[in-house]
């Protein structure tokens, strides 16, 4: 079996070509079937402007639970910076590492059933970057602990990035799925992991949070890492190119602050 993506061609009947009869009739319709006096399109938006006019938020950023934390907050918010919103893009960098980590399991999994010599990736690659993910989540749980945040608290943006990984999910642990079709849902998760560090590590700056931004950019790197690697597989998968990207030939970034 080859790892390398080979479509085939089958009985797809979801075109309209497979009945020209029938899409034929369809087009001949008296065109005041089909004409649309734009009347139910209006109600549709005014329904739904009601429903976004009252909505409630998302959600919200949790209150330190602890008395060091509501001081470390209140002090923040007085100097003017702004500490719910760095709390609120942790807990969404926290929700998306742990999903990462379950994306990693799923796509090693798939592969000790389904990856040949076709690409370069390997299980030990997918396990190094798995850890890294792992790690990544950890060093997140941490950060908002220092801050005095609650790390088993849900934020506005965790809540929202764990609806947006839904389907990438999905993908992964559909059985039907092949290789390359994995490789693609890793590969647009790992560009949203990257933009996501790329802010995080921006808001640490801005509240002048060194430690912090030292730890973040490390993380930031690796997932720069991550996604050039996972783009070199996926390419080879749907066999657009053959690259020997490797993770040891990457530029090796600094060992990981304390």
């Amino acid at each position: 079996m080859s790892t390398v993506q080979q479509e085939h061609m089958g009985m797809n009947r979801t075109g309209i070509q497979m009945s020209p009869i029938d899409s034929k009739a369809m087009q001949e319709l008296e065109p005041s079937v089909t004409t649309d006096d734009g009347v139910g399109d209006i109600a549709l938006a005014e329904l739904r402007s009601d429903y976004i006019a009252n909505a409630d938020a998302l959600g919200s950023v949790p209150l330190p639970g602890t008395l060091t934390g509501a001081l470390t907050v209140g002090m923040s918010m007085l100097t003017g910076d702004r500490p719910q919103i760095l709390l609120d893009k942790l807990g969404e960098r926290l929700a998306f590492e742990r999903t990462g980590t379950r994306l990693y399991d799923a796509l090693i999994t798939k592969c000790e059933v389904m990856l040949t010599g076709d690409i370069s990736m390997t299980i030990d690659d997918l396990e190094q970057i798995r850890a890294h993910e792992a790690r990544h989540f950890l060093m997140v749980a941490d950060a908002i602990e220092s801050l005095g945040g609650d790390p088993t608290s849900q934020t506005p943006s965790a809540d929202l990035v764990g609806v947006e990984s839904m389907g990438l999910v999905q993908v992964l642990n559909d059985p039907r799925t092949t290789i390359a079709q994995s490789l693609h849902a890793i590969v647009t998760a790992e560009l949203s992991d990257k933009a996501g560090w790329e802010t995080l590590v921006a808001l640490a700056d801005e509240h002048g949070l060194a430690d912090m931004v030292e730890r973040f950019t490390y993380a930031l790197n690796e997932e720069r890492e991550h996604l050039a690697l996972t783009q070199t597989w996926y390419e080879e998968a749907i066999g657009l190119t053959y690259g020997d990207v490797e993770l040891d030939d990457m530029t090796p970034v600094s060992e990981p602050p304390p």
